[in-house]
Protein backbone atom coordinates (compact mmCIF):
# COMPACT_ATOMS: atom_id res chain seq x y z
CA UNK A 1 0.00 0.00 0.00
CA UNK A 2 2.71 2.40 0.94
CA UNK A 3 4.63 1.28 -2.80
CA UNK A 4 1.00 2.25 -4.08
CA UNK A 5 0.83 5.82 -2.09
CA UNK A 6 4.82 6.63 -3.52
CA UNK A 7 3.93 6.32 -7.30
CA UNK A 8 0.58 8.04 -7.14
CA UNK A 9 1.79 11.04 -5.44
CA UNK A 10 4.56 10.96 -8.21
CA UNK A 11 1.60 10.64 -10.59
CA UNK A 12 -0.08 13.84 -8.70
CA UNK A 13 2.84 15.86 -8.83
CA UNK A 14 3.40 15.10 -12.56
CA UNK A 15 -0.41 16.16 -13.51
CA UNK A 16 -0.03 19.65 -12.50
CA UNK A 17 0.68 21.08 -15.91
CA UNK A 18 3.00 23.91 -15.61
CA UNK A 19 1.92 25.46 -19.47
CA UNK A 20 -1.56 26.15 -18.32
CA UNK A 21 -0.79 27.01 -14.77
CA UNK A 22 1.73 29.56 -15.43
CA UNK A 23 -0.40 30.65 -18.72
CA UNK A 24 -3.49 31.27 -16.48
CA UNK A 25 -0.97 32.80 -13.50
CA UNK A 26 -0.21 35.70 -16.32
CA UNK A 27 -3.34 36.34 -17.96
CA UNK A 28 -2.09 34.41 -20.99
CA UNK A 29 -4.15 32.32 -23.93
CA UNK A 30 -4.48 28.82 -22.68
CA UNK A 31 -1.63 26.69 -24.50
CA UNK A 32 -4.02 23.98 -25.23
CA UNK A 33 -5.74 26.56 -27.37
CA UNK A 34 -2.92 28.10 -29.89
CA UNK A 35 -0.05 26.59 -32.25
CA UNK A 36 0.52 22.87 -31.69
CA UNK A 37 -1.84 22.50 -28.90
CA UNK A 38 0.85 20.69 -26.72
CA UNK A 39 1.19 22.36 -23.20
CA UNK A 40 4.65 22.63 -23.10
CA UNK A 41 7.50 25.12 -22.75
CA UNK A 42 7.99 25.06 -26.87
CA UNK A 43 4.25 26.09 -27.15
CA UNK A 44 4.06 28.95 -24.66
CA UNK A 45 7.53 30.63 -26.57
CA UNK A 46 5.29 30.42 -29.37
CA UNK A 47 2.53 33.04 -27.93
CA UNK A 48 6.11 35.58 -27.44
CA UNK A 49 6.33 35.28 -23.79
CA UNK A 50 9.81 34.23 -23.40
CA UNK A 51 9.56 34.34 -19.55
CA UNK A 52 6.08 32.05 -19.55
CA UNK A 53 8.22 29.69 -21.50
CA UNK A 54 11.66 29.56 -19.57
CA UNK A 55 8.58 29.64 -15.89
CA UNK A 56 7.42 26.18 -17.69
CA UNK A 57 10.40 24.82 -18.65
CA UNK A 58 11.63 25.42 -15.24
CA UNK A 59 8.09 24.31 -13.57
CA UNK A 60 8.10 20.93 -15.92
CA UNK A 61 11.69 19.77 -15.14
CA UNK A 62 11.32 20.68 -11.16
CA UNK A 63 8.14 18.32 -11.10
CA UNK A 64 10.66 15.61 -12.66
CA UNK A 65 13.17 15.89 -10.20
CA UNK A 66 11.01 16.70 -6.97
CA UNK A 67 8.49 13.56 -7.80
CA UNK A 68 11.71 11.23 -7.87
CA UNK A 69 13.43 12.74 -5.12
CA UNK A 70 10.45 12.61 -3.29
CA UNK A 71 9.68 8.86 -4.01
CA UNK A 72 13.55 8.41 -2.69
CA UNK A 73 12.91 9.86 0.60
CA UNK A 74 9.71 8.15 1.52
CA UNK A 75 10.75 4.93 0.07
CA UNK A 76 13.96 5.41 2.75
CA UNK A 77 12.17 6.18 5.25
CA UNK A 78 9.48 3.78 5.33
CA UNK A 79 11.97 1.04 4.21
CA UNK A 80 10.15 -0.36 1.59
CA UNK A 81 10.86 -3.68 0.16
CA UNK A 82 12.37 -3.08 -3.28
CA UNK A 83 13.13 0.39 -3.22
CA UNK A 84 14.76 0.93 -6.71
CA UNK A 85 11.89 -0.84 -8.14
CA UNK A 86 9.60 1.69 -6.04
CA UNK A 87 11.63 4.82 -7.35
CA UNK A 88 11.80 2.98 -10.78
CA UNK A 89 7.42 3.77 -10.97
CA UNK A 90 7.73 6.31 -9.42
CA UNK A 91 9.56 7.73 -12.37
CA UNK A 92 7.80 6.30 -14.98
CA UNK A 93 4.33 7.62 -13.06
CA UNK A 94 5.46 11.22 -13.12
CA UNK A 95 5.78 11.09 -16.75
CA UNK A 96 2.53 9.63 -17.37
CA UNK A 97 0.96 12.19 -14.84
CA UNK A 98 2.93 15.14 -17.52
CA UNK A 99 1.48 13.05 -20.46
CA UNK A 100 -1.73 12.65 -19.02
CA UNK A 101 -2.70 14.95 -15.93
CA UNK A 102 -5.82 14.10 -14.14
CA UNK A 103 -6.32 17.84 -13.33
CA UNK A 104 -6.33 19.19 -17.03
CA UNK A 105 -8.96 16.42 -18.58
CA UNK A 106 -5.45 14.21 -19.17
CA UNK A 107 -4.36 16.52 -22.07
CA UNK A 108 -0.77 17.18 -21.10
CA UNK A 109 2.80 17.84 -22.79
CA UNK A 110 5.21 15.24 -24.46
CA UNK A 111 7.41 15.23 -21.47
CA UNK A 112 10.59 16.21 -22.29
CA UNK A 113 11.35 18.84 -19.74
CA UNK A 114 9.77 16.50 -17.11
CA UNK A 115 11.78 13.54 -18.40
CA UNK A 116 15.16 15.82 -18.07
CA UNK A 117 14.11 16.23 -14.19
CA UNK A 118 13.70 12.87 -14.06
CA UNK A 119 17.01 11.94 -15.11
CA UNK A 120 18.50 14.47 -12.98
CA UNK A 121 17.10 12.92 -10.13
CA UNK A 122 17.66 9.23 -11.16
CA UNK A 123 21.72 10.32 -11.57
CA UNK A 124 22.75 13.85 -12.36
CA UNK A 125 25.72 12.19 -15.19
CA UNK A 126 22.62 11.08 -17.01
CA UNK A 127 20.61 13.84 -17.09
CA UNK A 128 23.66 16.43 -17.63
CA UNK A 129 24.81 14.64 -20.79
CA UNK A 130 21.68 13.77 -21.97
CA UNK A 131 20.51 17.74 -21.21
CA UNK A 132 23.37 18.97 -22.85
CA UNK A 133 23.22 17.06 -26.29
CA UNK A 134 19.41 18.75 -26.09
CA UNK A 135 20.54 22.24 -25.72
CA UNK A 136 23.26 21.39 -28.76
CA UNK A 137 21.19 20.34 -31.03
CA UNK A 138 18.02 22.52 -30.30
CA UNK A 139 20.63 25.45 -30.43
CA UNK A 140 22.56 24.12 -33.63
CA UNK A 141 19.03 23.26 -35.52
CA UNK A 142 16.48 25.45 -34.00
CA UNK A 143 14.36 22.70 -33.82
CA UNK A 144 13.20 21.38 -30.82
CA UNK A 145 11.54 17.81 -31.43
CA UNK A 146 14.71 16.75 -32.97
CA UNK A 147 16.58 17.37 -30.21
CA UNK A 148 13.82 16.13 -28.24
CA UNK A 149 13.76 12.46 -30.22
CA UNK A 150 17.62 12.34 -30.53
CA UNK A 151 17.62 12.63 -26.42
CA UNK A 152 15.24 10.21 -25.86
CA UNK A 153 17.50 7.56 -27.73
CA UNK A 154 20.47 8.01 -26.01
CA UNK A 155 18.79 8.51 -22.80
CA UNK A 156 18.42 4.93 -22.37
CA UNK A 157 21.81 4.37 -23.53
CA UNK A 158 23.48 6.49 -21.10
CA UNK A 159 20.99 5.11 -18.53
CA UNK A 160 22.36 1.75 -18.61
CA UNK A 161 25.99 2.66 -18.79
CA UNK A 162 25.90 4.80 -15.40
CA UNK A 163 23.43 3.29 -13.34
CA UNK A 164 23.59 -0.09 -12.05
CA UNK A 165 19.57 -0.84 -10.95
CA UNK A 166 18.55 -2.14 -14.16
CA UNK A 167 14.92 -1.14 -12.59
CA UNK A 168 15.90 2.63 -13.95
CA UNK A 169 16.80 1.51 -17.19
CA UNK A 170 13.55 -0.28 -17.69
CA UNK A 171 11.90 3.00 -16.65
CA UNK A 172 13.92 5.40 -18.60
CA UNK A 173 12.97 3.03 -21.74
CA UNK A 174 8.95 3.55 -21.43
CA UNK A 175 9.63 6.75 -20.57
CA UNK A 176 11.81 7.18 -23.73
CA UNK A 177 9.34 5.16 -25.85
CA UNK A 178 6.17 6.97 -24.58
CA UNK A 179 8.26 10.23 -25.58
CA UNK A 180 8.95 9.46 -29.02
CA UNK A 181 5.13 8.29 -29.42
CA UNK A 182 3.92 11.59 -28.38
CA UNK A 183 5.95 12.92 -31.10
CA UNK A 184 4.41 11.29 -33.90
CA UNK A 185 3.10 14.40 -35.64
CA UNK A 186 6.70 15.57 -35.35
CA UNK A 187 8.43 13.23 -36.55
CA UNK A 188 5.69 13.32 -39.67
CA UNK A 189 6.90 16.68 -40.19
CA UNK A 190 10.26 16.20 -39.82
CA UNK A 191 10.38 13.48 -42.71
CA UNK A 192 7.69 15.81 -45.10
CA UNK A 193 10.36 18.93 -43.91
CA UNK A 194 7.07 20.84 -42.42
CA UNK A 195 8.38 21.30 -38.84
CA UNK A 196 8.72 24.04 -37.29
CA UNK A 197 11.65 25.68 -35.66
CA UNK A 198 11.76 28.04 -32.39
CA UNK A 199 11.62 31.57 -32.70
CA UNK A 200 9.94 32.64 -29.75
CA UNK A 201 6.99 33.64 -32.07
CA UNK A 202 3.76 31.88 -32.58
CA UNK A 203 4.34 31.02 -36.54
CA UNK A 204 2.35 28.07 -37.15
CA UNK A 205 0.03 25.47 -36.00
CA UNK A 206 3.12 22.76 -35.52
Amino acid sequence: MQSLIVVLAAYLIGSLSFAVIVSRAMGMADPRTYGSGNPGATNVLRSGNKKAALLTLIGDALKGLVAVLFASLLVGLWRLPRPDAVIAAAALAVAIGHMWPVFFRFKGGKGVATAGGILLALDWRVGLVTLAVWLILAKGFKISSLAALIAAVIAPILTWYFIPQREYLYSVLVISVLLIVRHHENIRKLLTGSESRITGQDESRS
